[in-house]
């Protein structure tokens, strides 16, 4: 196991909770990636870093997966990044809370393809009910969870060496 620290990566260019990460992510004293296509805000801080990549598709997907590593958490509705993250060792979350696990990924990824496949056809014409403060809640949970649990799993690591 690496003694890195943990690491949180924000799918950013329309993730809604933003402030929510960097709030968890300072109390952990946490490095946050804010990964984006295009400038935005960040508060400053040397533990919070903008990223700004080319614009196009998947590019900013392609930064957090080539540097997420074991243990790191990743903040996305994208839900082929968040099986790349799982792929590597990571912890995935959406802005609503949901986590992305290895028994739920593929479920999600089924689910999305469907969806795009009743789009195409004009059978769902809406997208997402709205975000809301339920949905603010529910991620801050999960988030603190997920880095409870990934620091408890490290120290009983480091306990066992």
């Amino acid at each position: 196991m690496s003694d890195k620290p943990i690491e949180v990566f924000i799918d950013a260019d329309a993730c809604p909770v933003k402030d929510e990460v960097y709030k968890v992510a300072a109390r952990y004293g946490l490095k946050t990636w804010v990964v984006s296509n295009a400038f935005m805000m960040i508060p400053q801080s040397p533990m919070i870093a903008r990223v700004i990549v080319d614009a196009g598709p998947d590019v900013a997907d392609d930064w957090i997966a080539q540097h997420v590593a074991p243990g790191d958490v990743a903040v996305t509705n994208d839900i082929p990044l968040a099986e790349r993250v799982l792929n590597a060792g990571g912890h995935a979350v959406a802005p609503n809370g949901k986590p992305f696990t290895e028994n739920s990924i593929g479920a999600a990824i089924a689910q999305r393809a469907l969806m795009e496949q009743l789009r195409s056809t004009g059978d769902i014409l809406g997208g997402p009910k709205p975000f809301d403060r339920n949905d603010r809640s529910r991620f801050l949970q999960a988030l603190d969870e997920i880095i409870q649990k990934e620091r408890r799993k490290r120290a009983l690591q480091r306990r066992d060496r």
